[in-house]
């Protein structure tokens, strides 16, 4: 009897790019999925045949907050800060046709091959920018946005000049009146970082939230945390009742309890700004 030929998926795909080593790694379990690694630590899943889908703990938060940015299937203005795979880029298109969408990405090596190996639907209204997130958030018009995403980060480290209160008065400036912005940050232990963060957008804007990992917020581990800032009161009963149902559950803190959280740190600016902390050895195995 003849030996039953097992059919090979795609194969890794490894690039030198300008953050350095990219790693596309396909998904043994759904055809169309992919992982970018970017020097061993993930930086986004993309499903082609499912773009609606989220995988990743923090692109799931970052989802539901897109979905309660407007009602369902409105159409958005959308400016992404940071690249990776396009992700939230290609789930907006995907679940609100019609978006106008603008990714800002540094690397154009990382472009390329993202273009290259994991193509945008050329249907979608997506447009995507080489340079700096800050330089081109400045280039924007004021009002422009309805939504504000920013998760930038060079060496696994989000740079310094996007963490600061002249910064995120750029971003609101940048937003419609009841605009959402969202940012994904990194932290570990003892936290000073994110809650230097909360007390930074706090002086720009009025409503804020923080959704993670209960672990992440204790300060047992390193990991991700979105804070979700506006000008208007945001929807947080659904916001907490969405992320609480997620496979990985994770907390949202707010008002008294977010202002505690934040223990009195103080806001950063240009001139004290510096990088989010680097992950701990081990911290994505």
């Amino acid at each position: 009897m003849a030996k039953s030929s097992r059919r090979r998926g795609p194969e890794p795909v490894v690039e030198t790019v300008d953050g350095g080593l990219a790693e596309l790694i396909p998904d043994r379990d759904r055809t169309g999925g992919w992982t970018l690694l970017l020097d061993g630590a993930p930086q986004s899943h993309v499903d082609l045949d499912a773009p609606d889908r989220l995988t990743f703990e923090y692109q799931r938060r970052l989802g539901h907050v897109i979905d309660l940015a407007a009602p369902p299937g409105q159409a958005l203005n959308v400016l992404h800060l940071g690249g990776g795979a396009f992700t939230l880029a290609r789930y907006i298109a995907a679940t609100r046709p019609r978006s106008t969408q603008q990714i800002v990405e540094l690397d154009a090596a990382l472009v390329q091959l993202v273009r290259r190996e994991l193509p945008l639907d050329p249907g979608a209204r997506i447009r995507v920018r080489g340079g700096d997130a800050r330089a081109g958030l400045g280039k924007l018009p004021d009002g422009w946005a309805d939504l504000v995403i920013a998760d930038v980060f060079s060496g696994a480290r989000t740079p310094a000049h996007l963490t600061s209160t002249e910064f995120l008065a750029d971003v609101r400036r940048v937003l419609r009146p009841g605009g959402t912005y969202a940012a994904n940050l990194a932290d570990g232990p003892p936290l000073a970082h994110l809650r230097g963060q909360i007390a930074t957008a706090a002086g720009v804007f009025p409503e804020l939230a923080l959704a993670a990992d209960p672990t992440v917020l204790r300060g047992k581990r390193f990991g991700n945390a979105v804070l979700v800032c506006s000008a208007v009161p945001l929807p947080l009963a659904e916001l907490t009742r969405r992320i609480a149902g997620d496979p990985h559950p994770g907390r949202v803190q707010h008002g008294r309890e977010l202002a505690d959280f934040t223990g009195g740190a103080v806001a950063v600016s240009d001139a004290s700004a510096k990088p989010s902390p680097a992950p701990p050895a081990g911290a994505f195995r």
